[in-house]
């Protein structure tokens, strides 16, 4: 067993396809059994994964058979549960942190106490980014044994060259010519995600032979398909096909809004659109934004969340200035390069192995 002489616990909800390369790397680094509450999905070769109940998770940590247990901020029995076991247990307790403003909700509003006890009581936290860190520093005080597990993607296929029949099928798909500025947006088609803030920006900038692409699936998909000719919407984009389009668009918009319960804790689909020197135009509410991969003026342009007139001006700079478009999209992909499974493996290592230290 790699790490230590028993295995590490790390309880999650779902693993997502984004998550399954970065927990099988620390479980060759670490000995790793990841206990799911919702969905495990497909086996993942040389891991130990479960489905278990919130509360089997925590009757497992509460056994004795792991060394140390990680476990994110979701899971109404499964967070306590499996800190207060762990404590009876005296083993290290490991918060994995994704949020960087508590919600705003009744109900979160009555979780804040307990959450900020996490906070400062955790043996170590992993977090998303420095935008998190310095939310949990807040709170924790000087503690210390704060680590940033980054937020990553799965490197080598967004990050693999595009063939150019396939970058300009996909610019034909989304409606854009050849001299076409096209902007993309991808994901949820939801008020959180800002598209109507998008929608509202693209009518004010109000520019001549530029094209808006927007791909996925949600309750504004009508409002999306009313929109004039210069608007597409592609409907839901399979993974294996974003590489292209995002090889196809000129610059990503993620315009999130800040919300009594969301506030956007990273927006992957910042690095997958870097990974293809695409440069990205982002709101301040968004956590890529907030920890700095999208630098303004470096790797792409951020603006005032739900500021429709700022998003304009953004989307007009943008329409016209492809030197610094070209030159954004460079340094947007060497940032991002930076960010892959193994580097998250190495923040949630070294967390790990702190908290032990410090037990």
């Amino acid at each position: 067993m790699p790490g230590y002489s028993r295995p590490v616990a790390l309880i999650t909800g779902t693993i997502s396809p984004y998550r399954r390369e970065p927990f099988r790397l620390l479980g060759q680094e670490l000995g790793i059994e990841v206990l799911a509450f919702e969905e495990t999905g497909p086996p993942i070769e040389g891991l130990v994964t479960r489905r278990v109940s919130q509360g089997g998770a925590v009757r497992l940590v509460a056994s004795g058979r792991y060394a140390a247990v990680i476990c994110g901020l979701g899971g109404r029995l499964a967070l306590p549960g499996s800190y207060a076991a762990a404590r009876v247990r005296r083993i290290p307790f490991v918060l994995w942190a994704t949020i960087w403003e508590h919600p705003r909700t009744v109900a979160h509003r009555l979780s804040w106490l307990p959450t900020r006890h996490l906070y400062r009581h955790a043996d170590a936290v992993a977090t998303y980014g420095d935008h998190v860190s310095r939310h949990v520093e807040r709170h924790r005080g000087a503690r210390g044994n704060v680590f940033v597990a980054p937020q990553a993607v799965d490197v080598d296929h967004f990050a693999a060259p595009v063939a150019d029949r396939e970058r300009a099928a996909a610019r034909e798909r989304a409606g854009a010519g050849p001299d076409d500025a096209l902007f993309l947006f991808v994901g949820r088609l939801e008020p959180e995600k800002g598209v109507d803030v998008l929608l509202d920006a693209w009518r004010i900038a109000g520019l001549e032979g530029a094209r808006l692409a927007f791909a996925g699936d949600g309750p504004l998909a009508a409002e999306i398909a009313r929109q004039g000719p210069s608007v597409r919407s592609l409907g839901y984009v399979d993974a294996s096909q974003l590489p292209a389009l995002y090889a196809a668009a000129d610059a990503l918009v993620l315009p999130s809004v800040a919300t009594a319960t969301f506030k956007e804790p990273w927006g992957l689909v910042v690095n997958e659109s870097m990974l293809q020197s695409t440069p990205v135009i982002a709101s301040d509410v968004v956590g890529a934004a907030a920890a700095g991969l999208v630098a303004d003026g470096r790797t792409g342009l951020v603006f005032p969340a739900a500021d429709s007139a700022a998003l304009a001006g953004r989307l007009q700079r943008f329409a016209t200035d492809v030197q610094s478009r070209s030159e954004m999209g460079v340094r947007a992909r060497t940032a991002a390069l930076e960010l892959d499974p193994a580097a998250w493996a190495r923040g949630m290592r070294t967390a790990v192995d702190s908290a032990m230290t410090k037990r």
